[in-house]
C-alpha cells in the first residue's frame, strides 16, 4: 500500500480543478491503491456489457479510463475495439502502458466530448460519475455519441448514486423515452474499503 492514501480524499473533493490536481497526484500509485482495496467495479461492468452485447466486435469508448483498469477488465471479457479518454494526462499515460486501447484522448465530459453524434456501439463509464467530477447531467453527453441500440454501462459508487440522485436521473431518461434500463444490481464498489456501487446497463433507444 503506498505511504500516502489518495482514495480517502477523494470523497472530499468540491470542484473540477481539485479533482484534476488529485488524480494527476494520484496517477502513479493509482493502481496499487485501488487494487489493494479489492476494486471490483471494472470486472462487474465489463462483465454486465458482455451480458448484453451482441457481439464483443462492438466499438466501445471507455469514458474516464484512468490508468485502464476498465478497460483491461473489458479485454479480459473478449472486447478488443477500445478508444479511451479522460481528463488526467498522468492517466492516460499510464492507461496507454496497458496496450488495451485502440485510440486515447483527452476529454473533459462536462464540457463536451468532441466526437461525432452515435460514432460508439458502446460506452463505459466506471467510477466517473462524481460530485466534484462529472456530473449527471454528461449522461446526455454519453447518449449523444451513442448509437441507436447502443449500450451504456456505468459503474458508481453508492454515495454518488443516491446523493447526485443519479438513479433517480436515469428514471427520468428512461420515462422521457431516450433510455431502456436493462441491468440494474447493487454489490460490491471498493469491499475492503466497505463501500458498496451500483451497476447499470441502459440502452439508447
Amino acid at each position: 500500500m503506498p505511504e500516502e492514501k489518495f482514495l480517502s480524499q477523494t470523497y472530499k473533493l468540491e470542484s473540477n480543478e481539485e479533482t484534476f490536481a488529485h488524480y494527476e497526484a494520484w496517477a502513479e500509485t493509482y493502481d496499487e491503491e485501488i487494487t489493494a482495496n479489492k476494486y471490483a467495479q471494472p470486472e462487474r461492468c465489463a462483465a454486465a456489457l458482455a451480458s448484453y452485447s451482441p457481439t464483443e466486435a462492438i466499438k466501445i469508448l471507455d469514458i474516464g479510463c484512468g490508468s485502464g483498469l476498465s478497460g483491461i477488465a473489458l479485454k479480459d471479457y473478449g472486447f478488443k475495439n477500445i478508444d479511451g479518454c479522460d481528463f488526467s494526462p498522468a492517466m492516460l499515460e499510464k492507461a496507454k502502458k496497458t496496450d488495451v486501447y485502440q485510440k486515447l484522448f483527452l476529454a473533459d465530459i462536462n464540457e463536451s466530448l468532441g466526437v461525432e453524434a452515435e460514432i460508439y456501439d458502446s460506452i463505459s463509464a466506471v467510477g466517473v460519475l462524481a460530485f466534484a467530477h462529472v456530473r449527471t447531467e454528461a449522461l446526455r453527453e454519453m447518449l449523444r455519441i451513442l448509437k441507436h441500440q447502443g449500450l451504456l454501462v456505468i459503474g458508481l459508487n453508492e454515495h454518488y448514486w443516491e446523493g447526485d440522485s443519479v438513479g433517480e436521473k436515469i428514471n427520468e431518461l428512461a420515462e422521457d423515452g431516450a433510455i431502456e434500463v436493462l441491468f440494474q444490481e447493487y454489490g460490491d464498489h471498493l469491499p475492503e474499503a466497505g463501500i458498496g456501487g451500483w451497476v447499470t446497463v441502459l440502452k439508447k433507444i
